[in-house]
């Protein structure tokens, strides 16, 4: 796909503050299945240095708020201010089982590139993220995932790279542990063709984590990472 929106943005500010395949490029993709309307309220959950925020508050006009755990407000605050979106993007310190919003307060709300981290569990979705969301309202997550769940253990060549509680799985493994939730219905559950440009982005950037990722990425080879995305109606 072209990438029209993101590539709008100075690409050494993206990859200064990208902390996993470029999330800017993913909610680009996500987004097209999306209906996001000027001065709707968006919950931008695990938002990390605020791109995915960003990104939402410059293309969409929509007050963000820009809440994530391991980036301190302040942090993200500084950033929010150099991109003049001060009156946009709310910052928020904040985790994912304790998070400081009303029930029903947001239009839609959205977790790029940070829900497996937490949301893996059978529960969440029903008893954190959803509840947060009006009746109507989308609920769009995008992560890290497999072609296929892995039914043999962790592949050899990528035991060296593998962290227990990444949570990668499956289009499907996804889908059925949401459609066990009475709180939404399913709009799409589909692998993102982004994989391979947001991961180029990622490999090229300043940090540890990338240069690490680079190993992990040969050692993959193509045959099993992919990216899902599920979407969801709050009902």
């Amino acid at each position: 796909m072209v990438f029209t929106k993101s590539n709008k943005y100075d690409f050494d500010f993206v990859k200064e503050n990208m902390m996993g395949p470029n999330s800017m490029k993913i909610l680009e993709e996500v987004s097209e299945s999306l209906k996001l309307e000027k001065g709707m309220r968006i919950l931008d959950l695990g938002c990390g240095k605020g791109l995915t925020s960003i990104f939402l508050a410059k293309e969409y006009d929509v007050t963000v708020f820009a809440t994530d755990l391991w980036i301190s407000a302040t942090d993200n605050y500084e950033r929010i201010k150099s991109m003049g979106l001060e009156d946009k993007i709310i910052p928020i310190h904040a985790e994912a089982h304790d998070l400081p919003f009303a029930n029903e307060f947001f239009d839609a709300a959205i977790c790029i590139d940070a829900y497996n981290f937490f949301g893996a569990e059978k529960d969440y979705l029903t008893n954190h993220f959803a509840p947060l969301v009006k009746k109507g309202g989308q609920i769009a997550v995008a992560v890290p995932g497999l072609k296929e769940d892995f039914t043999n253990g962790v592949p050899a060549e990528l035991q060296p790279y593998w962290v227990d509680d990444i949570n990668l799985y499956s289009c499907d493994w996804w889908y059925n542990l949401w459609k066990t939730s009475d709180l939404v219905t399913i709009q799409e559950c589909k692998e993102l063709n982004c994989f391979e440009e947001t991961w180029k982005d990622w490999l090229m950037c300043d940090n540890d984590f990338a240069r690490r990722d680079i190993g992990m990425m040969e050692a993959e080879g193509g045959n099993y990472f992919n990216l899902v995305s599920i979407i969801a109606t709050k009902l």
